[in-house]
């Protein structure tokens, strides 16, 4: 049910309206399939120039892998290169850092676990005429991060793109300004 409406809302996006000739300077979107991983994430995007622009996504997750539980959030500054000198509507592509901090818990181990790393993606932005935003984009990361255990027992299991190599991918909706 909510990937037909979600489907629904972009092609109603992609079919009602036209590309705007309106200059945009900021988006702010969200990306509504990190929800269906218990992650809610928040990105707001502003244009330096006509081919640079910076974004900042912050996420807060209470997302379950088997049997460990994370809690906490991560940070993700990207800096964005439209080759087509038209920032915030067009391809690009964009090298980007990541911090996250969670608690996780599992049957036997509780603890905290933080991580820094980053990676690339290259992806698609239209803005249209009323400001509608749909952002599509995917690419390679990697996240090297640590574990400390509160009570001196062993580690979690910390997988699924946590920890290591992973993909970046996502559908992000939102308003431009």
């Amino acid at each position: 049910m909510k990937k037909n409406l979600l489907l629904t809302l972009v092609l109603l996006g992609v079919l009602t309206s036209k590309i705007s000739a309106q200059e945009v300077n900021n988006t702010v979107k969200l990306n509504p399939l990190s929800a269906l991983f218990r992650i809610g994430s928040v990105f707001y995007e502003r244009k330096m120039n006509d081919k640079i622009s910076l974004q900042l996504g912050v996420a807060y997750t209470g997302l379950r892998i088997d049997e460990t539980k994370f809690s906490g959030f991560s940070t993700t500054p990207e800096l964005r290169y439209y080759p087509k000198a038209n920032a915030l509507n067009g391809l690009y592509l964009g090298p980007f850092l990541r911090y996250q901090s969670y608690s996780v818990k599992d049957d036997f181990n509780k603890g905290t676990y933080s991580s820094f790393g980053g990676g690339a993606v290259i992806g698609r932005q239209w803005v249209y005429k009323s400001g509608f935003t749909l952002d599509l984009f995917f690419g390679p990361s990697y996240n090297a991060g640590k574990f400390k255990s509160e009570d001196g027992s062993g580690e979690p299991d910390i997988s699924g793109g946590i920890d290591g190599f992973g993909l970046r991918t996502g559908i992000a909706i939102g308003f431009s300004f």
